[in-house]
């Protein structure tokens, strides 16, 4: 009994981050208390809703509750089982999507959950925590040159494969979020060109979706004869240059002209195209319009120090749809107005740069990829959901990390932060 207690304390506390449990306890306590701001109405029995989880907030303790049991294992066991499992839970999330497409059920439009029992669990989530593992199991093998293009192609193609089923169960949304495992793949040595590519072509999409697309032509047609014009001189000492210029005017004219009509006809969904045109002012959702248009009233109406904890009235009032999942945000902007939303912003901030401390403070490369994924992934889900909530960003579903209601998202978000956390603990014994 003596060496179990021993071993058990010795798994646990040395090297453990406190700043990080910390800060996640402060988020999944500030989400409970908005979730129950949001469902409870006066004079009604909180207790019954309790024990019979008739309500979300009493729904959400459950998955919290859940999730911590599920973190107590996690810094329990060793650290040396998580690379040791990766492809193996890489292969059993891939399948479990694959399920989904053909047994999963219909849930606001999207086809991406599985129901079991009497509880919904979204597959789409857990892949966040099997890729992530994957991906760093994969950059930490001894015989992979990241500096070659196979062994990029490979890493990318890890990242992608889930996102690809993912896109088939009309959760794009879900399917972006992946985009955020590139900032591991940069840190291992991705070049920076791909960067340029890839923010070049949002520039295009964009262009091309704001500017008439004939008019588009006519400015990248003149863009490239200035260049030519300005490097005419380069070009007869290096004529591959002027060849490379013909190029990127060829394609970036084939883009906007042919595959940019072509994805937003045969391969984004009717209200995907509609909530893009909507976030760029070209069309007016009522729907989509109205949510955010509620949530921006929400936030602005909490003023500078909000209306006080359970007095928002956008809240009681149910004006703001989802906003116990995507649209949490505004009601900490309503009741704690702008003081607590740059609180809570403060706290995901703090969390993100010592994710990022700690990475670089890893021995080894498997645990420092995992921790800028997930990095990666609570970044892109702050930004892309508090965007959502302000009308910067269009709707597309992505819930606020520990605050936003779900049972798949708390746990999938929890496991992420823990498996970091019992990496780092045992950063002396992974050391590769």
């Amino acid at each position: 009994m003596e060496s179990y207690r021993h071993t058990s304390t010795e798994l646990i506390k040395p090297g453990v981050d406190k700043l990080l449990i910390a800060l996640y306890l402060l988020l999944v306590i500030v989400g409970w208390l908005s979730i129950f701001a949001v469902e409870h109405r006066a004079g009604e029995d909180v207790l019954y809703h309790m024990m019979h989880l008739s309500r979300n907030y009493s729904r959400q303790l459950m998955w919290v509750g859940i999730s911590m049991l599920l973190a107590l294992v996690v810094l329990l066991v060793d650290s040396r089982i998580f690379p040791a499992l990766a492809n193996l839970m890489y292969a059993f999330g891939i399948m479990l999507l694959l399920v989904v497409l053909v047994a999963g059920k219909d849930i606001k439009g999207s086809h991406s959950w599985l129901v079991i029992g009497g509880f919904q669990f979204q597959p789409a989530e857990f892949t966040k925590l099997t890729t992530n593992l994957a991906l760093a199991k994969y950059l930490s093998r001894l015989d992979v040159d990241f500096s070659t293009l196979r062994s990029r192609l490979i890493a990318i193609g890890l990242i992608a494969l889930p996102a690809a089923i993912i896109i088939l169960q009309s959760e794009t949304g879900l399917a972006l979020v992946y985009l955020s495992f590139f900032l591991a793949l940069y840190r291992e040595g991705l070049p920076g060109i791909i960067l340029i590519i890839g923010f070049s072509a949002i520039v295009l999409v964009l262009s091309s979706l704001l500017v008439e697309k004939h008019l588009l032509l006519i400015i990248f047609s003149i863009a490239a004869a200035i260049v030519i014009y300005l490097m005419r001189r380069s070009f007869r000492r290096h004529p591959e240059r002027l060849l490379l210029i013909l190029l990127i005017w060829g394609f970036c004219s084939v883009f906007v002209m042919q595959i940019v009509p072509y994805i937003f006809t045969h391969v984004l969904k009717p209200y995907q195209v509609t909530r893009i045109n909507v976030m760029l002012g070209k069309a007016s959702n009522p729907q989509s319009s109205y949510n955010v248009l509620q949530s921006k009233i929400a936030i602005g109406s909490g003023g500078f120090w909000g209306k006080g904890y359970l007095k928002g009235t956008q809240t009681r009032y149910e004006f703001v749809p989802e906003q116990s999942t995507d649209f949490i945000f505004c009601t900490v902007g309503e009741d704690f107005g702008f003081v607590g939303s740059m609180m809570l912003l403060g706290i995901y901030l703090i969390m993100l740069f010592r994710i990022i401390q700690i990475a670089e403070r890893q021995r080894s490369t498997f645990s420092r990829v995992y921790a800028y994924g997930v990095a990666g992934v609570v970044f892109f889900h702050v930004v892309i959901n508090i965007g959502m909530t302000v009308g910067l960003a269009p709707v597309i579903g992505i819930p606020l990390p520990w605050m936003s209601y779900g049972g798949s998202s708390m746990i999938t978000f929890t496991l992420l932060l823990f498996v970091l956390i019992r990496l780092d603990a045992d950063r002396q014994k992974i050391l590769r």
